[in-house]
């Protein structure tokens, strides 16, 4: 016996077709997108342990920031006590410089220079004197730079040739000059004895100082 099917098949195989793909569409949408919303909670958590961490961290540098704030004030502080200290320091080895000062002025002045005034500001002496030749000057240059501890870096200024009179009838020429000396503390002072108390200075004759320094009246 033929059975013949006079039903649209052809349509209805379709319609399942169109069904079942519509349901594994279905299906795959879902699936993407709880797996697109598990990627997105796992980055949000992600996110959010980030965000923690920074907020500690911006925190703690906030702290360290203060600290580091109060090790500067405390630097300063510190600084500031040294030197406060330091001065005092100074001050005490220094009561004794003036005497030291004139002591090695009057062992150093050669006969025949004179000094007219003294002047000190802090450790810089300037010296202001008549001497009887340009000679003599070259002489104190040299005892201040090599023979004293206490007095080194010799610094000519001035010296300008002049007459002084002596009697009513003597003229004679003399040198006046200006020399700047520096002045050494006690705690600078070297204890090798006065071998050392020219700290270093250029060994420059002083005749040669004292010559290029010259200029004289007319």
């Amino acid at each position: 016996m033929i059975l013949i099917n006079l039903l649209p098949h052809r349509e209805a195989a379709r319609k399942r077709r169109r069904e079942s793909f519509n349901l594994w569409m279905g299906v795959a949408v879902l699936l993407g997108g709880l797996f697109a919303g598990a990627i997105y909670l796992w980055y949000q958590a992600n996110i959010s342990d980030q965000l923690e961490k920074v907020s500690l961290l911006q925190v703690e540098i906030k702290k360290l920031d203060s600290q580091i704030k109060d090790i500067l004030g405390l630097r300063s502080e510190i600084t500031a006590l040294r030197a406060r200290q330091q001065a005092v320091e100074d001050l005490q080895s220094d009561r004794n410089l003036p005497v030291h000062m004139l002591n090695e002025l009057v062992k150093q002045l050669p006969d025949g220079v004179f000094l007219k005034s003294l002047r000190q500001e802090n450790q810089s002496v300037t010296l202001q004197g008549i001497a009887q030749s340009n000679e003599l000057i070259s002489e104190l240059l040299h005892n201040l730079t090599n023979n004293t501890p206490w007095l080194s870096r010799p610094d000519l200024v001035e010296i300008v040739s002049d007459t002084v009179t002596v009697a009513p009838k003597d003229q004679r020429r003399v040198s006046k000059f200006t020399l700047r000396v520096r002045l050494v503390r006690s705690s600078e002072a070297p204890k090798g004895g006065a071998s050392d108390s020219g700290f270093g200075a250029a060994k420059i004759p002083a005749s040669k100082a004292v010559a290029a320094s010259a200029t004289a009246k007319p």
